[in-house]
């Protein structure tokens, strides 16, 4: 069994209805979902604000390459278009894989090219963070620590500032 925690995000079109289609769609695997948390665009201004959430989901068959996939699948299935000019630009649907866990509570690490765990950018992205904290409170980030301690520094602090919740856009498991 593996554990991981994927980051959602959308600025483009009905972006709740899509953060909802994805979550819907995890529902087999869900184990809970944040809050969402509505959040400018990170690394490229030029586009709309997103709206963010974090979800924790768990398999017994599935190897950390089945998140991606999995990941990759949600956002197809969004209509997500990858801009190579843009790789920080709009989506209609961006699912991350951030971490992953084995079943004995083993965190993943990996290097490969297509799936480097944790996440290499998510300690300096708070609209994945503070999302992840309404799930797991006392969650680390494998090779980086404790989430409250990564929120209180720079550069995240600051953009921490930004985020605002949205506890009229909730997401729920129909299970």
């Amino acid at each position: 069994m593996t554990r991981a925690v994927l980051a959602l995000g959308s600025n483009l079109g009905d972006r709740y209805g899509r953060l909802r289609a994805a979550v819907r769609s995890l529902d087999d695997v869900l184990l809970v979902v944040s809050g969402v948390y509505e959040t400018p665009p990170w690394g490229d201004p030029a586009q709309p604000d997103y709206l963010n959430a974090v979800a924790l989901v768990a398999d017994p068959g599935a190897a950390p390459a089945d998140w991606l996939d999995r990941c990759r699948s949600l956002e197809r299935a969004a209509g997500r278009v990858r801009d190579p000019d843009r790789p920080y630009g709009p989506r209609s649907l961006d699912v991350d894989v951030v971490a992953v866990w084995t079943d004995d509570d083993t965190p993943v690490f990996s290097d490969d090219s297509e799936l480097v765990l944790p996440h290499p950018r998510a300690r300096l992205r708070a609209f994945v963070l503070r999302p992840w904290i309404d799930i797991q409170p006392y969650g680390q980030l494998p090779g980086h620590g404790w989430l409250t301690d990564l929120l209180n520094h720079d550069p995240v602090a600051g953009d921490l500032l930004e985020l605002r919740p949205r506890p009229d856009l909730p997401l729920e498991s129909t299970q």
